[in-house]
This record gives structure tokens, sequence and C-alpha cells, in this order.
């Protein structure tokens, strides 16, 4: 990678002080799961440019791309809805597109690497773990399935953040 790209964004801390204030000012900034999002999507940039110098991989890398963008896109639009139960339907379209996205990483880790591989799929975990608790709550009853235990440290995915190399 670039090494100036790579320095744009190190880790979280760096990386949130870089978010425009129109953002950050906004209440929706409060939700964990979308800083989260963001900054996941912001990764994905990165992955994304490594996966296209793959002959092969141009699919893999929209379709990751095209899901991490979705899960803040649609955690944006469902926090601005009225009632509980269309945020709730928004909140499910951003987890059905983080398992998409995990899907994808799984698919792309012989090119990104390990490190990289295992850093998004633990931060996409964090997500689902978080909507899985946001939708039952927005819809006022239970989800049909039991909570999974991720056991991500959070902290450590913020502060760690590996990048893929340019070896291909």
């Amino acid at each position: 990678m670039n090494q100036t790209l790579q320095k744009e964004i190190m880790n979280y801390a760096e990386w949130e002080k870089k978010v425009p204030q129109s953002i950050r000012k906004d209440s929706l900034w409060k939700m964990t799961a979308y800083r989260l999002a963001l900054f996941i999507g912001d990764l994905g940039w990165y992955d994304m440019r490594k996966l296209l110098k793959q002959r092969g991989m141009v699919g893999i890398s929209d379709q990751l791309y095209r899901a991490l963008g979705s899960v803040g896109a649609n955690l944006a639009e469902g926090y601005s809805r009225g009632t509980g139960k269309d945020r709730a339907r928004f909140y499910e379209y951003a987890l059905g597109s983080a398992r998409e996205s995990r899907d994808w990483y799984f698919k792309a880790r012989h090119v990104l690497g390990e490190d990289v591989f295992h850093h998004r799929l633990a931060l996409l975990e964090r997500i689902i773990q978080l909507l899985l608790v946001m939708i039952p709550q927005q819809r006022g009853r239970n989800l049909r399935e039991r909570p999974a235990p991720y056991l991500a440290d959070l902290d450590s995915l913020l502060e760690n953040v590996p990048f893929p190399n340019d070896d291909v």
C-alpha cells in the first residue's frame, strides 16, 4: 500500500479526527454501530484498492465495497425514521449488509491476508452484535435468533488496524 495513503488512517482515534464536523455533530454520530460502520467503510476503501490489483477480484471488490457502504447508509436512513418498526426494518438491512460484507471478506482473505481478514471480521462481528441488540429494542420484540457471543476486544480492533500490503 502507498505509505501516504496508509498514514491517512492509522487507527480509529486518528480516523475520527478526520471525520467532518458536519457528520460528528449530527445526533446519529452517537450511535456506536454507525461510527464503526463508517470506519470499516473507510478501511474497505484500502482493501478494495488491494483487491483491484489482483485479476479476478474485481467483482468481489465491488460487492465488498457496496456491502460495506450499505451498512452505514441503512443505519443512517433507519435512524431518521419516525417509528421503531421503520427503524428496525432499516437496521435489519444493515445487519444483512454486515453479514454480506463478512462473507465477501472471507472470499477475499487470500489476497488481503490473514491479519486484515481477521481484523475486519472482528469489527463486523461487533457491528452485528450491536445490531442484534438494537433491532429488538426498536421492534419491541425479540429476534428469531439467539445472540452469538462475540469476543473481540473493540479497543484493540480500533487501535491496531492492519492494512493490506502491496505485494500481490
